[in-house]
């Protein structure tokens, strides 16, 4: 269907607004895009309530303050509740315009979640609202475009989300193989016998690290390519973390290649050894798998209020205890001096352990008055640590729990797909 004007305008709840063809048929939302590809008036209305080709204009009889909150999500790439609104709904005009739960920040995703778990509702659909099917006049040019976005949309899953589909399980599975091959090896490389081993077995070692490092590289590399946000993507801390661990083979065999391949060429050396090590940021991709990797990372995320203040807390009490330990102990009695406690920065060693209760006993008081304040530490260090573990505990317990449930809504999704 040609329209007559370059001008399409989306009338929604009363609430007007002009976009351009290209707009139009670019738009993030599933529903509003689709109207280029209509063919004839029929199938337009088949996606809108009413149509006035005079003013090419498109009515919609939908919650028109629902629908502001969408368009800031348009621009923004935040979604959020509207205050004042049900949760669901919400959620069944997300629907209708083609958005998932997914689209959602975690706060407003939890509280959908609760509510769906209050009602009993496991999940909503597209086909739970009041939808006529989706028109068959689409030309061939918009088919291919829709096809290629599911297409996208399927891999970026499977990779981002290893719970959403079977041959997202299978490549979590794969992944988290090779992250176990890699570890093992980089234990097995510090082992005393592990260079005389190495020499017999070279070529081996060296196709089983290739192989690894090839798999972790292609899949940064997909998932970079099938990413929404190539910018967000960069900038989030797992895949800053793959980053770190790839680069080190490759720097390792670039230094190699320019003669400078042994561990004992001074600098050359310690920075081969270090980037050796960097490999043990692997284990970070496990976090991408596992449910409580993600809900402890979670967790430090929205509780780094918390833990600054704790570290505030331990570092004032760590300079008055370090200050009067090191004047009890070396700077009163000038024929006792405790050589542990010569300064203040060596005090501080001894105030930290006693404040975790760790207590290695290599520095300890000798006089009364450092005893004495040893009890205090210990016993403030205890209230101390404890004050700020309480909403840490609670944002961890609510941070399981919405992991919990999104994985639990991917399983039925999922033996949805299966029985299809």
């Amino acid at each position: 269907m040609k329209f007559g004007k370059s001008i399409c305008v989306l009338n929604v709840g009363g609430t007007r607004y002009a976009f351009t063809r290209e707009v139009i048929r670019d738009f993030p939302l599933r529903r509003v895009s689709r109207l280029i590809a209509c063919a004839t008036e029929k199938e337009v209305l088949e996606l809108c309530d009413d149509y006035d080709r005079d003013r090419n204009e498109f009515f919609f009889d939908r919650h028109a303050q629902a629908f502001v909150f969408i368009m800031l999500y348009v621009r923004s790439g935040k979604l959020r509740f509207v205050p004042g609104v049900c949760e669901l709904s919400f959620y069944t005009e997300m629907l209708y315009w083609g958005l998932e739960s997914a689209h959602l920040d975690s706060c407003c995703q939890k509280r959908l979640d609760d509510r769906m778990s209050d009602i009993g509702l496991d999940t909503l659909s597209e086909g739970d609202i009041e939808d006529e099917p989706q028109s068959t006049g689409e030309s061939v040019q918009e088919a291919e475009l829709t096809c290629r976005a599911r297409w996208l949309e399927k891999m970026r899953k499977a990779f981002e989300e290893p719970n959403s589909s079977l041959v997202a399980q299978l490549l979590a599975s794969v992944s988290v193989i090779f992250v176990i091959v890699s570890m093992i090896m980089l234990c097995a490389s510090t082992l005393p016998d592990w260079d005389t081993a190495k020499r017999t077995t070279v070529e081996e070692h060296r196709i089983v690290e290739a192989v690894c490092i090839g798999w972790f590289t292609a899949e940064c590399i997909v998932r970079f390519l099938v990413a929404k946000d190539k910018w967000d993507f960069l900038r989030r801390p797992l895949n800053i973390i793959d980053v770190i661990a790839i680069t080190p083979y490759y720097v390792t065999m670039a230094m190699a290649r320019a003669g400078m391949p042994g561990a004992g060429l001074g600098v050359a050396g310690v920075i081969l050894r270090v980037l050796r090590m960097m490999r043990a940021f692997w284990l970070m991709k496990l976090a991408r798998h596992f449910l409580g990797l993600q809900t402890l990372g979670l967790t430090l995320r929205r509780c780094y209020r918390e833990m600054v203040m704790l570290m505030v807390f331990v570092c004032v009490a760590m300079a008055i205890y370090s200050a009067l330990a090191q004047l009890l102990e070396h700077g009163l009695d000038l024929e006792t001096q405790n050589s542990d406690y010569a300064s203040i920065p060596a005090a501080a060693w001894w105030v930290i352990i006693s404040m975790t209760t760790v207590g290695y006993g290599d520095v300890y008081p000798v006089t009364i008055g450092g005893r004495v304040l040893g009890g205090m530490c210990v016993v403030s260090g205890i209230v101390l640590l404890a004050l700020p573990i309480t909403f840490i505990y609670h944002s961890f317990v609510q941070c399981y729990h919405e992991l919990k449930l999104r994985s639990a809504r991917y399983a039925r999704n999922l033996s949805a797909e299966m029985l299809q």
